[in-house]
């Protein structure tokens, strides 16, 4: 009795040839098949673990900026002035050793016509943003 009389859908099925003229097939090398199969999954996650870690010092460098700006508000408003800051203007932190308080002024380090006070010492220039936070500003030379 042959195969295809009984059941033709169960013909196509079989994974070996059942004919003269059926296709040449080769038993697949199952090892090297998983190597090769192992390393392009490693090759493809290398690829997405190094985006997310791109991705990850992004995030990163943005949580320090945030934390910088959070510490220079924190800064500010521990420290005495006598005028209401403008949202854009540049200020400068001074810490008063006499008094051992920080002062926000408006004069740069350069501006002082007799110089800096006694036991003051420069801190930082400072801006504040419009989200009412202070922003660390980098000194033009």
């Amino acid at each position: 009795m042959r195969i295809e009389d009984t059941d033709p859908a169960r013909h196509a099925a079989i994974e070996y040839p059942m004919e003269v003229g059926a296709p040449v097939f080769a038993p697949i090398k199952v090892v090297e098949e998983k190597d090769k199969a192992v390393n392009v999954a490693r090759q493809n996650a290398k690829l997405e673990y190094d985006r997310i870690m791109e991705q990850a010092e992004v995030l990163m460098k943005q949580a320090r900026a945030l934390q910088a700006r959070l510490d220079a508000t924190e800064m500010v408003h521990c420290a005495k002035f006598g005028f209401n800051p403008i949202h854009g203007k540049t200020y400068y932190l001074y810490y008063d050793g006499r008094n051992a308080v920080n002062m926000l002024i408006q004069n740069a380090p350069n501006n002082w016509s007799c110089g800096i006070p006694d036991n003051w010492s420069y801190l930082m220039a400072v801006k504040k943003l419009g989200d009412s936070t202070w922003a660390i500003v980098e000194e033009e030379q």
